[in-house]
């Protein structure tokens, strides 16, 4: 690798560097996994020194939460707007659950990242991923949809977190199987987020048993 000198470096700002760094292990991280790829190789792809990573980050490990957190970081804002009180909830509903997919959509190499360390290394990642990554925002989803019961938006019988893990799973199953099931005659709705997002929230909140037709008393 060519040397990386310190006038090299000065001609970006700090922040730059440590997007450089974020963007080139997020690729290098999504293509080999986390334990194939060195600090080195990282710093090629960036065009930083291989100390400059350590003045952004405290190790590879570090550097890949942040990398994984960076890709869930519009969570707050998403659930700020399904917890508001404008709108009717199933619209509120659909747009954070389309939020969710279009997030795993545009950084689908950290997505394929999470999912693929999953399978792996499931004891470790999990514990990891629940604790340092996904954990805070989904207990707030969880606490949301349960708010939403108290104000009777939701059946109050309805395990908020059940409902949580079906829109997740959902989501996560679109982003894994889109390029089969688009070849689907039946699947409408393969090649069109939104689509999937609104049919989803709807079957989420009114379910699919037909509601049986009350008999006039006059017929028995």
């Amino acid at each position: 690798m060519a040397s990386i000198t310190a006038a090299t470096e000065t001609t970006h700002t700090s922040g730059d560097a440590a997007a450089r760094i974020r963007a080139a292990a997020e690729a290098l991280f999504a293509k080999h996994g986390f334990d194939a790829v060195s600090l080195n190789a990282i710093a090629e792809r960036a065009g930083v020194s291989k100390a400059n990573i350590f003045h952004h980050f405290k190790s590879k490990h570090d550097l890949y939460l942040t990398v994984v957190r960076t890709a869930c970081e519009n969570s707050a804002e998403r659930l700020q707007g399904l917890s508001g009180e404008s709108g009717a909830f199933a619209q509120r509903l659909e747009t954070y659950a389309h939020g969710m997919l279009a997030d795993m959509l545009g950084h689908g190499e950290v997505s394929r990242l999470i999912l693929r360390e999953l399978l792996s290394n499931g004891e470790q990642r999990g514990q990891e991923f629940a604790e340092k990554v996904f954990g805070e925002n989904f207990a707030r989803l969880v606490a949301t949809l349960r708010h939403a019961q108290t104000r009777g938006e939701l059946r109050s019988d309805a395990d908020p977190a059940m409902i949580a893990a079906l829109l997740i799973g959902a989501n996560v199953f679109f982003f894994e199987a889109r390029a089969v099931l688009r070849h689907f005659p039946d699947v409408a709705f393969a090649r069109d987020p939104k689509l999937y997002s609104r049919m989803l929230a709807d079957i989420l909140l009114r379910g699919v048993l037909e509601k049986p037709t009350t008999k006039n008393p006059a017929d028995k």
